[in-house]
């Protein structure tokens, strides 16, 4: 619980100390600009995209097949866009990777690993209708 603790306290530091060095170099008000500009670009992603690639996901099971890599993309596109929406510059560059195909790639690795992880631990459930 510690650790979660001062990892969330170091990246507020960081994203306080880069949202000043920012607000100083382009100026606070386009700062605030460029921080709504993501938030809202961020929310376009997650409606817009998610849906598609829900709509992705629904067409893999609907053909037969592992809806996996499908649905890891769907995660990771969800995860960049509310990435994006949520203020700050260290968010938008993680979420901006998840967005991005080619760096996608990177996450996704870890992603599996993590997800393995869960299912061994009994912490992952898959509900079927």
């Amino acid at each position: 619980m510690r650790k979660v603790f001062l990892g969330f306290i170091v990246y507020a530091l960081a994203e306080l100390a880069l949202l000043i060095v920012i607000g100083q170099s382009i100026g606070v008000l386009n700062t605030l600009l460029l921080i709504v500009a993501t938030s809202i670009i961020g929310i376009y992603i997650v409606k817009n995209k998610g849906m598609n690639s829900v709509q992705k996901v629904k067409n893999t099971i609907a053909r037969g097949e592992a809806p996996g890599p499908a649905l890891v993309d769907t995660v990771l596109n969800f995860s960049g866009g509310v990435l994006l929406a949520l203020p700050g510059f260290i968010t938008d560059l993680v979420g901006l990777l998840l967005l991005m195909p080619f760096s996608r790639k990177m996450f996704q690795p870890i992603f599996y690993y993590w997800m393995r992880k869960k299912m061994k631990k009994g912490q992952f459930i898959i509900v079927q209708k």
